[in-house]
């Protein structure tokens, strides 16, 4: 089944389902852009707008990407506001808004799905402004390397998306290959359990 077509079929329980990496990916996002200002925000991979809602209360304006329309249908359901435009894209291609337009690009649990980064941190420069932020939000590698990966539950049982693993220093590469410096990165531990593998990882890059 192709990356879409699994998201799509994941759209209808993706907000309700037991998911730690998803809940964690929240806190990830809140925690580490609580403490930056910002108006105009580029969401990657905006799914059903669980990032969004809280987005919401420190942006003027918000532009959400995502290949999946059953995702995006569940995101305009919730989400009702002018100051949000919710489209479908591919982000393996042109990103179809105004160039120097936002201050704020996010990306939460998208990147595994898109083999290609250099595209993706050569589209967030021309899209961010000057001294703009690139925050991203990923499964840690260390999971990927033991195996876990992107699935959710079926009746006809589990359902494993195709995913690519990203090593830490290929982000970083990448981002300075393409104007944009690395100012912050986090671990996240499940309940800060730190005795074992991290869940995720978190960055944040500056233009």
């Amino acid at each position: 089944m192709s990356i879409e077509k699994s998201y799509n079929s994941w759209a209808n329980q993706y907000d309700t389902n037991k998911n730690r990496t998803r809940d964690l990916d929240q806190t990830s996002t809140i925690e580490t852009l609580s403490k930056y200002k910002f108006e105009y925000v580029l969401e990657l991979g905006c799914g059903t707008g669980k990032n969004t809602n809280w987005l919401l209360k420190k942006a003027k304006q918000i532009i959400g990407l995502d290949f999946s329309q059953e995702m995006l249908a569940k995101a305009k359901e919730k989400i009702i506001s002018e100051k949000v435009i919710f489209k479908k894209a591919d982000l393996t291609k042109i990103w179809e808004i105004e160039n120097n337009c936002v201050d704020l690009i996010t990306s939460s649990l998208t990147l595994e799905h898109i083999k290609d980064l250099d595209h993706v941190f050569s589209e967030a420069n021309k899209k961010l402004k000057k001294n703009g932020l690139f925050f991203i939000s990923e499964l840690h590698p260390f999971k990927q390397y033991s195996g876990s990966k992107a699935r959710y539950e079926t009746e006809s049982g589990t359902q494993e998306l195709e995913v690519y693993i990203h090593h830490i220093s290929e982000y970083i590469e990448n981002a300075n290959s393409n104007g944009l410096k690395l100012v912050e990165i986090k671990e996240w531990f499940d309940k800060k359990n730190e005795s074992e593998l991290p869940r995720l990882i978190s960055f944040i890059f500056k233009k």
